[in-house]
């Protein structure tokens, strides 16, 4: 509400803060001026700067018929001021340098917020619209803005407001100090950019700890603010994707520091059995929960501090140290700045009293105790400054300058700005980035062109860190680790311990020397925060109702795990404290199935080569010519294959036999029975040729067509195999379906169709030749072949048609191993029933070996 209604009521300020004449030329006129904390130097480019120089303001807001009250502020913050001349020091370094904008002198205005909203808002109004009581119009609206970037603000709330506001008007803003993660949004905040890394980045800083010790249930607390609400939003957010833990509680810290919240708080604290508290507020907030704290004497917790506190002084106390020390927290990138303390030295009141230098003179004040101007009332007890005061003899936080790490983000910031305005300034003509590739010009700069010169910063600072900008205004996310060490001497030292660094490829990279890290517990070691302890081997995690997915119960585990997780390679013992690898099973060849099977299919391949050598020995005999020896010799060559292709089944599958086995199994069996098939045909034909007129029908059925059929058969189931090999090949597969402690390794088929296909055809092919042998089982030869290859194809056919149920209802390796059997079964029937009684005639009965014995008719001896 507060934020809603300072945005309307300067929107409406800023509409009457100037007023336009109707007279030639046109001008505007300041109509009110608030009177600010601030400081100027003159330069042809100026830049603003917002700082906090005193932490409370006093200011009467008005109604909107009344005049607002100017601010009162209290309370000097000198950090704050050490800020802001961080900021001018920047400026006169840039302006000693040569090759960053020659010819061309930087200014800058900065300002006091004084810790308000209000107050914030109104100078970074005051330098957009500029300090001039008047000034003319050019009719083309040219000229240099007031100023052309502004550094700051400190607070997220603040930098909300200012760039809604200021952002109507492509004001380009840095932050140096505000993270809220709602401020990457470039839509809404276009011209918003930051030195320091976002809340969204932070939070995943934190998990990356809280990964590193293991601490899976941990507190958070957060102030009721932008900053700690979207940080809340966030870190549930990455929590949950990141399985990295849960939150044990969620608690918003009172603003006003409600004693009864706090206490509930901190009982809450006590009650949890999370040791690790995450705490995303600002210093004054702790404070307040520290006071509880230490009244309700909490110890044993380990704090997670975040930038906003983690090196807060403050809380650097005798008091509060016995509680917070061995905090880790998460803090800015510390940097070194050569030459700023010199500038800092050479800081001093001018004679004059004006509002350009009321900075100064309120800073001096500060550290001398003294005032310039001592009131009427207070004279006796005031001590009057002279301007002639030593710095240098006054210990003061001013000048210790051991820890820079806002002033290191608001030395980026204002040479983000140069080099963006340096690079806009180098700008080629005709080779610009705006329309018809135009530049800038120093003489009629916008506000616009600024912002999109900053977009493309890229740098490298003295300190060696690169500075650039991404798609959301956000710069190169790093962070210092930091842990609270209290030294034996009572002194508090806040030791860097780690780093963690963000990148595109490789996200957040954390370093931690954890042998640097002081823990506060009497084991000296990281404390354990975990909802439920890791269930013991032979229990699973059973999650609890109601209860996050950290927090769970320990059950026995079901048989053949011994936890959630299952595993297709391992079994439980018998205890289920361990893992066993699960035995494996295969047709294997040193068990007595696969060496029967191994054994069956070599001796069908010695007889092959047996019977081979018989035909080649007697291939003038007429038994051998009559039969067709070119035909019966590859017929041989094909069972030969077929009994060697069984034992791709035996052994480990492995891609390669799982591919092979059925493609050369289909391809000899497929020769085999081509071979057959073309035997019979050439059987019928040499009966018809017997007959008068019939000899024509053998000039179709010659040597070459022989050849060409048995070739064309072959590659057809060739072209089958292929198709299926390259659209959807077999391969090994862990089936753990048959057994669940044990992996059957099998090959899958892949195409089911394919399979079928290869099937089929072998089937076609047999069933043809056992049609046209059994039509020609009865022809009158003395030595019919028909007879022997109706009984070969009868066999053949009958093994595998038994072979499809068998197949089917075997599992595992036994499957295999009725393949293989029926791939020996139809072998070896083939074998015995075409070459068996030829081999018994040629080798027993030399005398049925003849020609007239072979082609006689068979008479009835009487």
């Amino acid at each position: 509400g507060d934020l809603w209604f300072a945005l309307i009521f300067y929107l409406f300020f800023f509409y009457l803060l100037s007023s336009c004449s109707s007279s030639l030329p046109p001008s505007c006129n300041l109509q009110k001026e608030f009177l600010l904390n601030e400081m100027h130097k003159p330069g042809d480019v100026v830049l603003g700067g917002l700082f906090e120089l005193h932490l409370t303001s006093v200011l009467d807001e008005g109604t909107f018929t009344s005049e607002p009250q100017q601010p009162h502020c209290s309370d000097f913050n000198i950090l704050g001021f050490r800020h802001a001349m961080t900021m001018a020091f920047a400026v006169e370094e840039i302006n000693k340098n040569a090759n960053l904008l020659p010819n061309v002198t930087l200014g800058y205005s900065l300002y006091d917020n004084c810790g308000g909203l209000l107050i914030g808002l109104s100078a970074a109004i005051s330098l957009a619209s500029g300090r001039e009581e008047q000034f003319v119009l050019q009719q083309n609206c040219s000229g240099i803005p007031p100023v052309i970037g502004i550094v700051g603000e400190m607070y997220s709330t603040f930098s909300i407001a200012i760039s809604d506001v200021l952002g109507l008007y492509k004001m380009p803003i840095v932050s140096y100090y505000a993270t809220c993660s709602c401020l990457s949004d470039q839509q809404r905040f276009p011209t918003f950019f930051r030195t320091i890394p976002s809340d969204a980045f932070q939070v995943r800083a934190m998990i990356q700890i809280l990964k590193y010790f293991g601490w899976t249930w941990v507190g958070l607390l957060i102030s009721g603010d932008d900053y700690g609400l979207h940080v809340a939003q966030s870190f549930q957010s990455d929590l949950l994707q990141s399985g990295g833990g849960c939150l044990a509680y969620l608690e918003v810290l009172p603003w006003e520091g409600d004693q009864n919240e706090l206490r509930r708080i901190v009982e809450l604290m006590k009650t949890s059995t999370a040791r690790v508290v995450m705490v995303f507020a600002n210093k004054f907030r702790m404070i307040q929960l520290m006071k509880e704290v230490v009244r309700q004497n909490l110890t044993g917790l380990q704090w997670i501090a975040s930038e906003a506190w983690s090196a807060a002084s403050v809380l650097q106390t005798p008091v509060l140290m016995p509680y917070l020390r061995g905090t880790l927290g998460i803090a800015i990138r510390r940097g070194e700045i050569p030459g700023l303390m010199d500038f800092l030295l050479q800081i001093h009141p001018e004679e004059t009293d004006n509002k350009q230098t009321n900075m100064v003179r309120q800073y001096w004040e500060y550290v001398f105790q003294c005032k310039f101007k001592p009131t009427e009332k207070a004279e006796s007890s005031e001590t009057k400054c002279t301007g002639q005061e030593q710095i240098n003899n006054v210990e003061t936080e001013f000048l210790d300058l051991s820890n820079l790490r806002p002033e290191y983000n608001i030395y980026k910031a204002v040479y983000a700005l140069a080099y963006a305005l340096h690079n806009m300034l180098q700008c080629e003509p005709g080779r610009g980035p705006f329309s018809r590739n135009s530049c800038a010009n120093q003489k009629s700069l916008e506000l616009w062109q600024m912002v999109h010169y900053l977009t493309a910063v890229n740098f490298t600072t003295s300190f060696g860190d690169q500075v650039s900008f991404d798609e959301n205004g956000d710069a190169i996310p790093i962070y210092d680790i930091m842990n609270w060490q209290w030294l034996p001497d009572g002194r508090t030292e806040v030791v860097n311990v780690g780093d963690v660094k963000g990148s595109e490829s490789k996200g957040e990279e954390l370093l931690l020397h954890e042998d640097k890290i002081f823990w506060n517990f009497e084991s000296k070691k990281p404390p354990r925060s975990v909802c439920s302890e890791s269930c013991p081997a032979g229990t699973r995690m059973a999650r609890k109702k109601g209860q996050p997915v950290c927090c769970y119960d320990c059950v026995p585990c079901p048989e053949g795990k011994i936890s959630n997780q299952s595993s297709d390679d391992f079994w439980s013992s018998p205890q289920r404290d361990h893992c066993v690898l699960k035995k494996t099973e295969f047709l294997s060849y040193n068990e007595p199935l696969g060496i029967c099977l191994t054994t069956s299919s070599l001796l069908g391949t010695f007889i092959c080569v047996v019977i081979l050598g018989v035909f080649i020995h007697h291939r003038q005999t007429p038994m051998v010519r009559a039969n067709n020896s070119e035909l019966s010799f590859l017929l041989l060559v094909s069972l030969k294959f077929c009994f060697l292709c069984s034992l791709l089944f035996i052994g480990q599958p492995r891609l390669w036999t799982c591919q092979l086995r059925h493609a050369a199994f289909g391809i000899s069996f497929v020769l085999c029975v081509s071979c057959i098939l073309v035997k019979t045909v050439v059987v019928v034909a040499v009966f018809k040729a017997s007959k008068p007129g019939g000899g024509a029908s053998l000039k179709w059925f010659g040597a070459v067509q022989q050849r060409g059929t048995v070739f064309l058969l072959t590659s057809i189931q060739a072209a089958i195999c292929t198709v299926w090999l390259v659209s959807s090949s077999p391969a090994p597969h862990k089936n753990t379906q048959y057994h669940k402690d044990k992996i059957v390794y099998e090959c899958v088929v892949g195409s089911k169709v394919g399979f079928a296909v290869l099937f089929g055809y072998i089937g076609l092919l047999a069933l043809l030749s056992f049609l046209l042998a059994f039509l020609a089982r009865n022809l009158p030869d003395n030595f019919n072949e028909a007879k022997l290859i109706t009984f070969s194809m009868l066999i053949f056919c009958a093994v595998w048609v038994a072979f499809v149920p068998a197949y089917i209802n075997s599992p595992g390796k036994y499957a295999d191993a009725v393949e293989v059997f029926a791939i020996l079964a139809s072998s070896f029937g083939l074998l015995m029933a075409l070459f068996g009684p030829k081999c018994y005639i040629i080798l027993l009965r030399p005398e049925r070996n003849t020609k007239k014995a072979i082609m006689g008719r068979k008479t009835n001896k009487k």
